[in-house]
């Protein structure tokens, strides 16, 4: 963890706002994965956090990647260049696997010369596919519960599992070779049964498949929706991989391969935001403090990631009461909180930090009303 010291050290270097991302974090995080859950390769999901730096750490620690754009498939391209050719020659199967079930035709033809590994979920796709990518390597992703997810993603995604092997059977007729099956039990997912259930439902899928005479699948990716701890609700993620661990020993033969795509668990430890001050004012009986950061920048996962992040301040002490902590934006949206403990005698220039806002935050800023994202500073690298 990135001291306050140290905070204020690089905001006399590099001003304010700033995303700090602690690279030590990132590695420990990746290793306490790994540790876990020795089955499973942790493919990044790229689109929590796609920051170059982030991709590099992670890439020299051993992690393959979930892509769901070509720039994102570009930023960890860069890295894959480097390896001597022999193992240049195969990367894509180990390190990349492409995560959106639906792609434009132009992204497909770009991907096609790489023989990727990319998902789908209807007949459509699998027109597509077999016209654009027909070198690609398909994954079913099949609708699983998402119940008690943070973020909802089953009413967009994945086959009804009752018409799974009806859609691996079509890509089958039309010259494409289905690997094996997805799913994503939903962002931050602290029922841990969802991911029980998935992996019921996958094995399901797989013996139905087996039934009908498909036996190419020897592939399980089982998504990304594991929690960070963002306070004691959140349980430990050991216990998490007990569970996992034991459905898949039961379900699955060692010789299926197990893939996940935790985005969220890797890097929202691993990021802290720092921001200033720049005006105080006392509405309606309460105190209001005015920020240079906001819901349009680094908290924007407060509007798109449903997430809640709480400020400590920099160097001040004294009485607490409750706050309104608003951004810098003319907007009215822009309300980063409306109930934040922090000392009453805070002035413009005083400096609050957010820990534990390294996923899905600045991944998602804009610069609505001129004001640009933070800078994004790497510690530990």
């Amino acid at each position: 963890m990135v001291g306050t010291t140290t905070l204020k050290r690089l905001v006399r270097q590099h001003g304010t706002p700033l995303l700090v991302v602690d690279h030590d974090e990132l590695r420990r995080n990746y290793a306490t994965f790994r540790k876990y859950l020795p089955r499973v390769q942790a493919y990044f999901a790229v689109e929590a956090l796609s920051d170059p730096a982030v991709v590099e750490t992670l890439f020299k620690a051993g992690a393959s990647f979930d892509v769901a754009s070509l720039p994102e498939f570009r930023i960890v391209h860069q890295f894959i260049q480097d390896l001597p050719a022999p193992e240049r020659q195969d990367w894509i199967w180990d390190k990349i696997i492409y995560a959106h079930p639906i792609k434009a035709e132009s992204t497909l033809r770009e991907l096609d010369p790489y023989k990727p590994l990319v998902t789908y979920d209807n007949s459509d796709e699998i027109q597509k596919i077999a016209k654009h990518a027909p070198h690609a390597g398909l994954a079913l992703r099949i609708k699983v519960p998402n119940t008690g997810a943070m973020v909802e993603l089953s009413s967009k995604f994945g086959a009804a599992p009752g018409e799974a092997v009806d859609l691996i059977l079509e890509a089958d007729r039309a010259g494409l070779t289905v690997e094996g099956i997805s799913f994503h039990v939903g962002s931050q997912t602290t029922n841990f049964e969802n991911f029980v259930q998935a992996i019921n439902l996958a094995a399901s899928v797989f013996e139905e498949a087996r039934a009908r005479g498909y036996t190419k699948m020897n592939l399980l990716d089982i998504g990304g929706g594991f929690p960070a701890p963002y306070d004691k609700s959140v349980k430990p993620f050991r216990a998490l991989a007990r569970k996992i661990n034991a459905e898949l020993d039961r379900l699955f033969p060692k010789d299926v391969q197990i893939l996940a795509e935790p985005g969220r668990f890797l890097v929202a430890t691993a990021g802290t935001a720092v921001s200033s001050i720049i005006g105080k004012a006392v509405r309606d009986g309460k105190r209001c403090y005015y920020i240079d950061d906001g819901v349009y920048h680094t908290f924007s996962g407060i509007l798109f990631d449903h997430c809640v992040y709480h400020f400590d301040a920099i160097g001040r002490q004294g009485p607490k009461e409750i706050c309104t902590v608003f951004g810098p934006t003319c907007d009215a949206l822009d309300v980063v909180s409306m109930s934040e403990h922090l000392p009453a005698n805070l002035a413009r220039g005083d400096l609050l930090y957010s820990r534990n806002i390294g996923a899905y935050s600045v991944a998602s800023a804009t610069c609505f009303n001129g004001f640009p994202p933070a800078k994004i500073v790497h510690v530990n690298r």
